[in-house]
C-alpha cells in the first residue's frame, strides 16, 4: 500500500518542507487514531527521476527537500508497519506540503536574526520579489518549449499535407494512364 503523488515546483533551489499525520482505524471505536509502530516511508523524485529524498520516519513528522530543478516532482508516501502483517487496517494520512515563500517560518527567523518588524517586512518583500522572478524565467522557459513544440507540430502537418497532395497526384496520374491503356485495348479510343 503506498500513497503516490505528483508536486509541481516552479522556482529551481526551492525549499520544500511537507508536514504529515499517519491514523490507524481502531475498529473499535470506529474513528481514526495515532499509533506508535505505525511509521512513513517518503521518497521524492525530482522531473528526471533523480531521487531527492528517501527516507523513514514516525507516525507524525516533517520532511524536507530541496529542489534542483524546476518541474513535477513526484513523493511517494508507503506505511512503515513494525507488524508483519497489517491486518487490512485502514490508514488516513494527513499532508501538508509548504511551497516557495510559504515554506519559510518568519517568525523563527525574526528571532534567531534579531530583526525588527520593518527588517523582517523588507526581507520578506525582497524574497516575494526574487520568487516573483525565479517564476517569470520558469514561465519563459515553458513558454519557449511550448513555442519550439508548437513549431514543430506545425512543420510536420505542413509535410504531412504536401505529402498527402503529391500521393493524390500521383494516384490521379496513375489512374489516367490506366484507364488510357484500358480503353486503348477495348479500342473504344
Amino acid at each position: 500500500l503506498s500513497l503516490s503523488l505528483s508536486l509541481f515546483l516552479s522556482p529551481s533551489l526551492s525549499f520544500s518542507p511537507g508536514k504529515y499525520k499517519v491514523e490507524v482505524h481502531n475498529d473499535k471505536t470506529e474513528s481514526f487514531v495515532m499509533k506508535q509502530g505505525v511509521g512513513m516511508h517518503v521518497e521524492v523524485k525530482d522531473p528526471d527521476k533523480n531521487q531527492v529524498l528517501s527516507k523513514y520516519y514516525a507516525y507524525e513528522g516533517q520532511f524536507v527537500f530541496t529542489t534542483h530543478t524546476p518541474g513535477e516532482h513526484y513523493i511517494c508516501l508507503s506505511p512503515n508497519s513494525t507488524r508483519w502483517f497489517s491486518g487490512g487496517n485502514r490508514l488516513r494520512v494527513h499532508l501538508n506540503i509548504d511551497v516557495g515563500e510559504h515554506a519559510n517560518d518568519y517568525k523563527q527567523i525574526q528571532a534567531k536574526e534579531k530583526l525588527s518588524e520593518l527588517q523582517l517586512r523588507v526581507r520578506q518583500l525582497v524574497e516575494q520579489v526574487d520568487q516573483i522572478t525565479k517564476e517569470q524565467n520558469y514561465q519563459r522557459i515553458r513558454e519557449e518549449r511550448f513555442r519550439f513544440t508548437s513549431e514543430s507540430t506545425n512543420q510536420r502537418v505542413l509535410w504531412w499535407a504536401v505529402a498527402q497532395t503529391c500521393i493524390l497526384l500521383i494516384v490521379g496520374y496513375w489512374q489516367m494512364r490506366h484507364l488510357k491503356g484500358f480503353f486503348e485495348a477495348k479500342k473504344l479510343v
